[in-house]
């Protein structure tokens, strides 16, 4: 196993390096380095200058737009624009509804969807937790009843990510309401704009609106939008899930942050105590563990070799690791964190550390909770 970069990778590290240090906007790039609030327009504009170079989809094959990258370049391109400031891409349409389309979705869904997504043009939220339904998404209530050339849907989608601005959202829906779980569940993808969709905003702890409540009152989808076909839906949903977990590891992020950690903790002086200091050494320590498994992964991708439960490994770890590096920002300026906004109080690096500790307590929930990920290693390695 060679965890070891060969040079025309760190070549590439270096292609990456210099495009984000020449064509990422300064004031987007302060915001990202700071824990600023991004807007709808900063995403919009980072997508779109890497879709002008080529690298819009960094995941996605050639045949549909993408670069066709390796997953060890997708992972040094990840780190490099973390470490150089860059947002997080939004994933919904990129790194989620996009592979289903690509695996799944049919010539005229992919042609129709694809495109727009890669160019940013159309902004996607995804439809899956409901009330009563979150970490068991097979007693997903929403109803879809096919009448015609359309499927009626009504229903309620709840913590829908940055629904507020999204043109499209990719739902879980109830098509056999009388088969077992997962087996009556469809893939239906929804315009948001059509009537009966209703969009109310959840306001968080920190005062922010980002996630939502979404009503689905006698919306009518056309049949041509249903993603393969129907009571198939849990196939996809899995799949996407799939993709989502991979994601949330976030190393080049923690990497950057646990940077930004020591700027803060030095400026407070926090770092001449031992105690503390050990602190912020275990968090560096557990992160260069988790770079390492996550290089045996990528190594074990270039043999072909599915990843086993290292994938729920980086999860748990990868979301850990970004709680405890805000947890310590925090720690690191005392009561100057407690506000959510400034007011001109405290030094200009305490801003929104409060509001950053709070909104990551998220991580270790969505895309599978991190208990349901330990069952999964534990089934997995111990058989139980």
């Amino acid at each position: 196993m060679d965890l070891h970069f060969s040079p025309e990778e760190s070549a590439f590290r270096e292609e990456v390096r210099q495009f984000v240090k020449d064509k990422l906007s300064p004031a987007i790039r302060h915001k990202v380095m700071n824990g600023v609030h991004l807007t709808r327009d900063d995403h919009v504009l980072w997508q779109r200058t890497l879709h002008q170079r080529g690298w819009g989809g960094p995941g996605w094959p050639k045949e549909f737009g993408g670069p066709g990258w390796t997953p060890t370049e997708q992972y040094i391109f990840e780190e490099e624009c973390a470490a150089g400031g860059a947002p997080r891409l939004i994933s919904f349409g990129l790194k989620m509804i996009a592979p289903v389309l690509m695996s799944f979705g049919n010539p005229a869904q992919q042609q129709r969807y694809l495109p727009k997504i890669l160019s940013a043009e159309e902004w996607w939220c995804q439809g899956y937790s409901e009330p009563g339904a979150g970490s068991d998404l097979a007693s997903v209530k929403t109803r879809a009843v096919k009448t015609g050339d359309y499927y009626i849907v009504n229903g309620q989608k709840t913590w829908t990510t940055l629904g507020q601005y999204a043109d499209w959202i990719f739902c879980l829906v109830r098509t056999d309401p009388e088969a077992k779980a997962q087996r009556g569940i469809s893939f239906l993808l929804i315009d948001m704009k059509t009537p009966g969709v209703t969009v109310r905003p959840i306001i968080t702890l920190d005062g922010a609106h980002e996630v939502n409540e979404v009503w689905l009152e006698e919306v009518r989808v056309p049949v041509e939008n249903l993603i393969g076909e129907e009571n198939k839906g849990w196939t996809y949903a899995k799949f996407l899930l799939g993709h989502e977990r991979t994601n949330i590891a976030g190393i080049g992020i923690a990497k950057r942050e646990l940077a930004r950690l020591k700027r803060i903790a030095e400026a407070e002086g926090r770092l001449d105590e031992p105690l503390f200091a050990a602190r912020v050494a275990q968090v560096e320590i557990d992160l260069i563990a988790l770079e390492i498994t996550n290089l045996r992964v990528l190594s074990a991708e270039r043999e072909k070799k599915a990843p086993g439960p290292e994938a729920s490994i980086l999860k748990i770890k990868g979301t850990e690791i970004q709680q405890a590096i805000s947890e310590l920002m925090m720690q690191a300026v005392g009561a100057y964190a407690l506000p959510f906004k400034q007011d001109d109080v405290g030094p200009d690096y305490a801003t929104n550390l409060g509001a950053g500790y709070c909104n990551l307590r998220k991580l270790s929930i969505f895309g599978g909770s991190n208990e349901i990920q330990k069952n999964i290693i534990s089934q997995m390695i111990l058989g139980l």
